[in-house]
Order: structure tokens, then C-alpha cells, then sequence
């Protein structure tokens, strides 16, 4: 009987090794694996160049106080500015602790200012940015906050693609908007780049800031380093972290210097955020993802995959209702509940995972083969075919 929480309702299934898109069972199957971690695999298993990253490093030093200088750190924040919009970073261990700090630096960039009481972020209703207890309220969504309170305060709330409620929802209380550029959790549903613009129109003429949550669909995974990149908006605050470790537990929030200005020491902190191994496989990510032609091959491989799919739900139109995402941030949405489809998925040696509104999420390695993509798209037709 296993000693560990009943909070995950785990697949029967274990591995004893990976190698790229592929998973070995501990029972001898192979699988591919599209799930990657949940978007967190950006160059897949026992990617030869983090290997090499992580064995180095552990040699030298694996974790100091960030009371010291840690160079790793410092060369990463280097490369995240000078490709981003942002001029300062705080590095963190995850997704949702990036969505923390990107909160605390928005409110306290307004306390510094001598306005205590603009500290509420609107968010998207249902939206997902992580299971701290201000993630689930930001998110706003019953499931995740039903058993949880009392409700931890600060946060508003806009339907999804609603302007109208969005803009009657902004007060003189509003700090930031917060908005993943593509829901991942949510439905693979994807902002269109008039309306990222739109919201920064919003947040400038109100004076409050933008946050956009690329935890999920940031570190090329749609095939620009980051999912914004594609409207031209410059945002005031961006957390990420999955694919930015290939991993390893890391992650980080991007912000401009204007609101970067109300973080002075003690502000915030955090144990392991920035430790020396973290930092090292961080620039090794970098290393692989700004190699020429890396992401235009993202884009590629995408297309091609985008492309078939459709063929696919062309096919089967009473079964697929949409191919949705952008790059290789794919989602498979269906009429009805997909937990049979995603089963037989597996039943075939094809690993996927669900989101919200009936969606397979399709989330194969940055570097995935064409010839990896074709088996998927095979065994996705089969399955289609049995149903």
C-alpha cells in the first residue's frame, strides 16, 4: 500500500527510463511520450546536453545561500533580459511560485508609489495559475478553491473574452490584469493577438500593469522564445518555469525596471531559487533553444502537426470539435469527456494528458522528430476509427 497521498489519481503505469520522445515502462512497453511533463521535457529525456550540464556542475557546487553571488544565476538573468522585454529577474523553483512573486512585485510596485490600496489583480474566471492558496484564488475557479478558505482576498474576475466585463471590472483598487497568452490548464484556449494588444491599450490608459503567464506556454514552446513575442505587446510582468529547466525544477519572473523598483532586500525570497545546479541546466536549455534554427524548426514541426491534425478532424468532424494552440502547445479538443480517448491513446503506446472543455493536451519535446509526429497522428487516427 503506498504511504503518499491520495491527491493524484495516478495512472497505473511507472518508468524505468527515457531517451527523447520515448518512455520505457518499468514493465518493458514503449511509449511516446507527448505529455512531457506536462510541457516541462522542452528537450525531451536524457537530453545529452543537460546531462552533461548537470554532471559538471554537481562536481563544482550544487546550492549556496542567495545571501552570496551565485554566477550562474547572474548569467541566466543576462540572457533572459536581453532577449525579453524585461530588465530584472527573480529566479523560483516553479510555476506557481512564479505567479506568486509576479503578484507581490505588482502590488508592492504600487505600495512603493504611496498607493497602498491599488494591490487587486483581475484575472480570467476559471483561469489556472497554480495551487498556492493566491494561485487558486486568482484562478477563481470552485473546484480548486472548495475547501480552502476563507478566501484569500485581492482578486477580480472577467469571462473569457468578455471586454465588457473585463473593462466594468477595473477600479481604482486594480493593480495588474493577469492572462495567460494561452490558457494551458484552461483548454488550450488561446488569446488572439488583437486582444493582448487591446489589453495593453487598457492597461496603459488605466495606469495598472500587465502580467502574462508564460509558465506554460513561454521558453519556445510555441515556436517564438516567448508566446507574446507574436502580438508585439511589451508586458510589465512575465512568470515562467517548466520548460525553461528541461526538467529540473525552475523558474523565474521577468519584469521591467519601473516595477522592478519596489523590490528592494527583503522584499522577497526564496531557499532554492537560483541555486547553482537550477541555474546551470537553465543556461543549457538557453544553449539548445537560441541555436539557429531551433525555433524555426519548432515552427515547422508544428505546422506540419497542426496540418494533420485537422486532416484528422476533418475525418472525424462528430468526434473532434477543434485542433487548437499555437506551435507545439496543442490541444485536441473532442465533443465529449476524452478520459476514454486519452485511455486508448495509451492502450497504444501513445501518452497524452486532459485539460479543461473535452481537450487531449499534445505536448511532445521542442526537438520532436516529424517521423515522431507521424506515428502520433497514426495512432491517433486508429483510435479515431474505434471509436
Amino acid at each position: 500500500m503506498s504511504s503518499l497521498a491520495k491527491n493524484y489519481n495516478r495512472r497505473k503505469i511507472a518508468f524505468k527510463r527515457g531517451k527523447g520522445s520515448f518512455l520505457y515502462s518499468t514493465s518493458g512497453k514503449k511509449y511516446l511520450d507527448f505529455v512531457q511533463g506536462i510541457a516541462v521535457n522542452s528537450l525531451g529525456h536524457a537530453n545529452p546536453h543537460l546531462i552533461k550540464a548537470i554532471n559538471s556542475q554537481a562536481k563544482k557546487v550544487w546550492h549556496v545561500s542567495n545571501a552570496f553571488l551565485i554566477p550562474e544565476g547572474e548569467k541566466l538573468a543576462k540572457r533572459l533580459t536581453q532577449k525579453t522585454f524585461a530588465d530584472y529577474v527573480i529566479f523560483q523553483n516553479s510555476g506557481t511560485e512564479a505567479t506568486e512573486a509576479a503578484i507581490k512585485v505588482a502590488r508592492k510596485y504600487f505600495y512603493s508609489k504611496g498607493k497602498p490600496n491599488k494591490n487587486r489583480i483581475l484575472c480570467v474566471k476559471n483561469s489556472f495559475h497554480g495551487r498556492t492558496i493566491a494561485a487558486i484564488f486568482a484562478s477563481g475557479s470552485k473546484k480548486m478553491t472548495d475547501g480552502f478558505g476563507p478566501k484569500a482576498g485581492g482578486f477580480d474576475h472577467f469571462k473569457f473574452g468578455d471586454h465588457k466585463s473585463l473593462k466594468k471590472a477595473i477600479n481604482k483598487k486594480t493593480a495588474a490584469i493577469m492572462v495567460e497568452p494561452i490558457m494551458g490548464e484552461g483548454g488550450i484556449k488561446v488569446i488572439p493577438d488583437w486582444c493582448l494588444r487591446e489589453l495593453r491599450k487598457i492597461c496603459n490608459k488605466k495606469k495598472i500593469l500587465l502580467i502574462l503567464d508564460e509558465v506554460q506556454c513561454g521558453i519556445g514552446r510555441t515556436g517564438k522564445f516567448f508566446a507574446y513575442e507574436y502580438s508585439g505587446v511589451k508586458p510589465d510582468i512575465v512568470p515562467v518555469a517548466k520548460g525553461i529547466g528541461g526538467g529540473f525544477p525552475v523558474g523565474a519572473v521577468l519584469m521591467t525596471k519601473k516595477v522592478a523598483s519596489g523590490m528592494v532586500a527583503g522584499s522577497h525570497g526564496s531557499t532554492f531559487g537560483g541555486n547553482p545546479l537550477a541555474m546551470s541546466v537553465g543556461n543549457a536549455v538557453l544553449d539548445q533553444i537560441f541555436k539557429k534554427g531551433f525555433l524555426k524548426n519548432v515552427k515547422k514541426t508544428s505546422k506540419y502537426f497542426h496540418n494533420e491534425l485537422n486532416k484528422v478532424k476533418n475525418d472525424y468532424p462528430e468526434l473532434i470539435k477543434e485542433v487548437r494552440g499555437v506551435g507545439l502547445l496543442i490541444g485536441l479538443q473532442l465533443f465529449n469527456d476524452p478520459t476514454k480517448f486519452i485511455k486508448k491513446l495509451q492502450d497504444n503506446n501513445f501518452l497524452t494528458t486532459r485539460a479543461a472543455e473535452n481537450t487531449i493536451r499534445i505536448l511532445p519535446p521542442l526537438n520532436v522528430k516529424k517521423s515522431e509526429i507521424a506515428t502520433a497522428i497514426k495512432i491517433i487516427k486508429k483510435v479515431c476509427k474505434n471509436f
